[in-house]
C-alpha cells in the first residue's frame, strides 16, 4: 500500500506542472526538440541545453518553470545524447572542434523553434555544465540572444565585459565551480549574491548558489529556479513572476521509491528457494579482491577503443574480464551458481526496465535507445551479465552479511578508479558512470537482492541486474565518432 501510494503521489506531483501547457515535439535537422508553452504564448524564447551525458528530461524543472511563467521554451538532445541519432564529433580539445559543432546545433534549434512557433525573435539561452560553455559562446555570437543563464558554469569565454547579460547558478557543494564564479565576478568588484547592472538595461551579471545541493541536485533546487525566472523576467522587461517553481526532484525520488518498494512485495510472491553456497572469509576476500585489482592491471597495456561511444568499449571489456576472473575463482572455491532461476531474472529485468525505466525516461533521463545504440548495447550486455553474476555470487544472492556486501561493491568501484588512474587521459570519462552505478546499487541492486534472497538464486539476481546494467550503460554514454 505504501509503495502504490508513493508511486501514485509521485506521478501526480510530476504531472501537475505540465497542466495547461502545450507540449509539442519537432526536429531541428536531426536534433529532437521538445517545445513547452502556455496556449497563445509567443515569446520570448528560452532555449534550454543539458550537460554531458544528459538529455532533455534532465532539464525538465527549468523548462516547466519557465513555460508556466509565459515563455516559449525549447529543450533538445545534443548530438550523441538522448534520442539524438547523430554522434558527437570533432576535436573535444579545441573550441573550433566539438564546441563549435554544438554551438551550431544550438543555433539550428533556435532557428527551427522560432520558425515553428512564430515566437518573437528575442532569445535567452540556459545551459548546465558542459552546455554552460556552449550557451555563453553561442550567446556572444548570436545577436538575438539577450540573456544567458549558466548553471554549474565553467567557460573561458566569460570575460570582464562579455557576455552582456549573464546569471551564474551553482550548487553550494560545487566548490571549484563556485570559485570559478567568484573569479568571474571579482573584476567587477562584487561577490556571490550581488548584482552588477540591471538586466535588460545594458551590462548585467550575478552569481548565486543554491543551498545544500551539488552538480545534479542544482538542477532541481528551488533557489536556482526562482533566480533564473526572475532574471529572465527583468531581462525582457516583464513583471517578475511570483508563485511556485517546478522543483520536481523530490517527486521523482518519491515515484522511484514507490517502484522499488513495490518490487519487495512482488518478490515475496516468488517461490522460496535454498540459500546459495557460502564461502569462508578467506576465500571471500580472494574472490572480492583479486579480480578487482587484476582487471585494470591486465587491461592497462591494451588499446580497447573499438566502439563509437566514449569509454564504453573499455567498460565492456572491464566488466567481462572482471566477471570471468570472479567466476573462475568461484569455480575454485566451489561457489559457481546453479543455472536455475533465470526466468525470475528475466522478470526482474522486465520490471526494472519498464517500471523504473519508464519513470526515468518520462521525468528524469533518456532511457529509450535510438537504433544506433542497439549494437553498442549488444556488445556491453555480455560483460554486464558476467559482472553482475560475479556480484550476485559475492552477495550470496542477497543473503551476504553487510560487511561482505559493502566490501565487494566498494572493491568493484575501486577497480574502475584504478583503471582511470592508470590511464587518466583516455579513461577520465569513466567518472561519469559513478552516479549511474550508485543509482543502480541503490535501486536496481536492492530489487535484485530481494529477488535473490527470496529465490536463493544467484542466476536470477545476476542475470536480471546484468541485463538492466547493460541497458542503462548503453543509453547513458554519449555516442562519439571523431571521424564524422
Amino acid at each position: 500500500m505504501l509503495a502504490v501510494l508513493a508511486l501514485v503521489a509521485g506521478i501526480f506531483l510530476l504531472e501537475r506542472p505540465r497542466a495547461g501547457l502545450e507540449i509539442t515535439h519537432l526536429d531541428a535537422g536531426r536534433t529532437p526538440v521538445t517545445v513547452m508553452r502556455q496556449p497563445g504564448a509567443d515569446g520570448p524564447l528560452v532555449v534550454i541545453a543539458h550537460g554531458f551525458a544528459g538529455s532533455r528530461q534532465l532539464m525538465a524543472a527549468w523548462q516547466l518553470t519557465l513555460a508556466q511563467a509565459g515563455y516559449v521554451t525549447a529543450s533538445f538532445d545534443f548530438e550523441g545524447h538522448g534520442r539524438n541519432p547523430v554522434p558527437m564529433s570533432g576535436d573535444v580539445t579545441s573550441v573550433d572542434g566539438t564546441t563549435q559543432l554544438l554551438m551550431d546545433e544550438t543555433g539550428r534549434v533556435t532557428d527551427a523553434v522560432l520558425e515553428a512557433t512564430g515566437a518573437e525573435p528575442r532569445v535567452a539561452l540556459l545551459g548546465h555544465s558542459m552546455a554552460s560553455d556552449i550557451v555563453v559562446r553561442q550567446g556572444i555570437a548570436d545577436d538575438r540572444v539577450e540573456a544567458i543563464v549558466g548553471i554549474s558554469l565553467f567557460s573561458q569565454a566569460v570575460t570582464e565585459d562579455r557576455p552582456q547579460n549573464l546569471l551564474i547558478i551553482n550548487g553550494a557543494f560545487e566548490g571549484m565551480l563556485r570559485e570559478a564564479a567568484l573569479e568571474a565576478m571579482a573584476p567587477l568588484g562584487v561577490g556571490e549574491g550581488e548584482t552588477v547592472g540591471t538586466p535588460g538595461e545594458g551590462f548585467a551579471r550575478r552569481a548565486v548558489s543554491s543551498p545544500f545541493v551539488e552538480h545534479v541536485g542544482v538542477l532541481y533546487a528551488p533557489t536556482g529556479l526562482r533566480e533564473a525566472r526572475a532574471w529572465l523576467d527583468r531581462s525582457f522587461g516583464r513583471e517578475v513572476t511570483e508563485g511556485p517553481v517546478a522543483s520536481i526532484g523530490p517527486a521523482i525520488l518519491l515515484a522511484l521509491f514507490g517502484v522499488v518498494l513495490l518490487a519487495r512485495s512482488l518478490a515475496q510472491a516468488l517461490p522460496e528457494g535454498p540459500a546459495p553456497h557460502r564461502v569462508g572469509p578467506g576465500r571471500f576476500v580472494a574472490l572480492a579482491m583479486l579480480p578487482a585489482l587484476a582487471t585494470p592491471l591486465i587491461l592497462a597495456p591494451f588499446d580497447t577503443r573499438f566502439l563509437p561511444v566514449l569509454v564504453a568499449d573499455y567498460l565492456a571489456v572491464h566488466l567481462a574480464l572482471y566477471g570471468v576472473l570472479t567466476l573462475g575463482l568461484a569455480a575454485w572455491a566451489g561457489a559457481l551458481p546453479r543455472l536455475q532461476g533465470w526466468v525470475w531474472g528475466l522478470a526482474l529485468a522486465a520490471y526494472g526496465l519498464l517500471a523504473f525505466g519508464g519513470i526515468l525516461d518520462r521525468y528524469a533521463a533518456s532511457f529509450v535507445p535510438v537504433a544506433g545504440r542497439i549494437p553498442i548495447m549488444a556488445i556491453i550486455l555480455p560483460g554486464a551479465v558476467l559482472a553482475m553474476l560475479a556480484d550476485a555470487i559475492l552477495q550470496e544472492a542477497g543473503r551476504a552479511t553487510l560487511w561482505r556486501r559493502w566490501t565487494a561493491r566498494l572493491l568493484f568501484l575501486a577497480s574502475l578508479g584504478l583503471a582511470v588512474a592508470l590511464d587518466f587521459e583516455r579513461l577520465f570519462f569513466l567518472m561519469i558512470i559513478l552516479p549511474v552505478i550508485l543509482l543502480f546499487y541503490l535501486s536496481f541492486g536492492l530489487m535484485g537482492a530481494w529477488v535473490g534472497k527470496r529465490t536463493g538464486s544467484v542466476m536470477a539476481m545476476g542475470l536480471g541486474l546484468g541485463l538492466i546494467l547493460g541497458w542503462a550503460l548503453g543509453v547513458t554514454f554519449p555516442m562519439f565518432d571523431p571521424g564524422v
